[in-house]
């Protein structure tokens, strides 16, 4: 059976591949999910994605499955409480903006109908297709990310430079960044 190929930057780690194979650059329109991804994109800031990945359900449990309604409620009884949780990075300021970016996160819904209607209007409904041969290639970031960074941070986000965003871009599917001899690279074309 022939070898798959895919991105290098998963490496071996079976959670960094699955996570590669089922997630990652898979257009996403949805609310909740999107929430989620930018939550674990600022709490990334200056770690490893597989250190979030690795704490991932802790985030879910932490931060009620990501729901940006009771996230945005929260005061400093409940961020004291999430900072004594292990299963998160218990940084002050990544919890504090967690928080903060669920209220601006509400305002942005309210705003435009929904968070998805609001990101995906920087790439006109449709994701942007690189066609990478090498993953040293990719950007870091892009005038896209700039441009969506400073847009967030005029609505009140923070932790969301524009490596952060450009990282939560492909994450969300509006870049498809997978390499062309990457097995997926076709598929999250097609979504």
């Amino acid at each position: 059976m022939p070898e798959t190929t895919r991105c290098p930057w998963p490496g071996n780690d079976p959670l960094c591949l699955d996570y590669h194979d089922r997630e990652w650059g898979v257009p996403l329109r949805d609310d909740r999910a999107l929430f989620e991804l930018l939550v674990l994109e600022t709490a990334q800031a200056g770690l490893s994605w597989i250190t979030i990945l690795r704490r991932r359900e802790g985030y879910r449990r932490a931060f009620e499955g990501f729901d940006p309604v009771s996230v945005a409620s929260y005061g400093e009884e409940k961020i004291a409480e999430i900072l004594c949780d292990t299963g998160i990075i218990r940084n002050r300021k990544k919890v504090e903006s967690a928080v903060s970016n669920a209220r601006a996160y509400r305002s942005v819904q309210e705003a435009f109908g929904s968070f998805a209607s609001y990101l995906w209007g920087f790439v006109d409904g449709q994701p942007v297709v690189n066609r990478w041969k090498e993953i040293a290639e990719v950007p870091a970031k892009t005038a896209l990310s700039e441009t969506l960074s400073r847009d967030m941070k005029s609505r009140g986000f923070s932790f969301l430079g524009p490596i952060a965003c450009y990282a939560f871009l492909q994450s969300a599917g509006l870049v498809n960044d997978h390499l062309v001899s990457c097995f997926r690279h076709r598929q999250v074309q097609l979504l």
